[in-house]
């Protein structure tokens, strides 16, 4: 008989108020989900959060950066020139 595979990965190991993880345990019962796929998700949207705020604050700087420059001027006034806003609001 074959035996059992093991997931891949490793394990993190952290301590943790025993009141949250009573909580946690219960809330991850209540939705019928294994707690390790919760935290996965959990650390993934973590991850992710940090690296869309990383890239906001990039984009904002590079905005900045173009903003200041004498041809951007030009360019929104030529763009505010051509556009056809009638019936803008």
């Amino acid at each position: 008989m074959a035996k059992p595979t093991q997931p891949t990965g490793s394990t993190f190991t952290f301590r943790i108020d025993p009141d949250l993880k009573r909580e946690f345990l219960a809330v991850t019962e209540t939705e019928n989900k294994p707690v390790s796929q919760v935290l996965r998700d959990l650390m993934a949207a973590y991850i992710e959060r940090k690296k869309r705020r990383q890239f906001e604050v990039e984009a904002r700087r590079q905005s900045k950066l173009i903003a200041s420059s004498p041809e951007e001027a030009e360019v929104m006034e030529w763009i505010s020139d051509v556009t056809d806003s009638e019936g803008w609001r």
